[in-house]
């Protein structure tokens, strides 16, 4: 039996990933192979074990926000952005009664409504181009408070093209240690594709302000 032909990839107008036209085009046309179309284990597994100790949780490049609406529905106070209007769309018609949680904003200039005591990354850093990523490490630290938690999946290991943009794990380490301590590292399971066998979950700690 032959192999299943692999769908042929569209072409782009847009190719600068830290263009919201990019993800537009993608969100539009339904190519979203980064998109999982549900809530991962662990996910749930750290929701479930810190639901009392973590109250509001704030979902940067949330995407189709999956994760937003189990928070919600969970009696979570969440707050879900995206800079992409189509990525926005999607999100608010998954959400329904909860579309409100989810609004149109660029992470780097904004402020939510609240102090996060978690802020949840899926897929955001790896969206980022690589010269984005010391402007991600600083707003994630003037985000959170002492004490507040980072905590989400990583995609390690450089690869040459993206998104996703891979990263070494020292560079990782590099990135954030002046503002986190890692306290929490685990393989995980499920992952689809594009990201099987190269994303683990972490959890990072604010440190305390100097």
């Amino acid at each position: 039996m032959a192999d299943k032909p692999t769908p042929a990839v569209p072409t782009f107008a847009t190719r600068d990933a830290n263009s919201p036209e990019f993800w537009d085009e993608r969100f539009d046309r339904r190519f979203m192979p980064w998109d999982q179309a549900g809530v991962p284990e662990a996910f749930l597994a750290f929701a479930l074990e810190h639901r009392e100790a973590l109250k509001n949780v704030l979902i940067p490049g949330c995407g189709s926000a999956y994760e937003a609406l189990w928070l919600a529905q969970e009696k979570w106070q969440v707050k879900a952005i995206d800079f992409s209007p189509s990525a926005v769309s999607a999100a608010r018609l998954q959400l329904g009664e909860h579309a409100k949680l989810v609004e149109q904003a660029d992470f780097f200039s904004y402020e939510p409504p609240f102090e996060p005591d978690w802020i949840y990354e899926r897929a955001f850093l790896c969206a980022l181009p690589r010269e984005r990523w010391p402007d991600y490490a600083t707003r994630m630290a003037a985000l959170l408070r002492p004490g507040a938690l980072l905590a989400g999946f990583y995609f390690l290991g450089a690869i040459p093209n993206g998104p996703p943009f891979g990263i070494e794990r020292d560079a990782l380490d590099a990135l954030l240690t002046p503002h986190f301590e890692l306290v929490e590292e685990h393989d995980v399971t499920g992952s689809i594709s594009v990201f099987a066998g190269r994303e683990r979950w972490l959890t990072w700690r604010r440190r305390s302000k100097v």
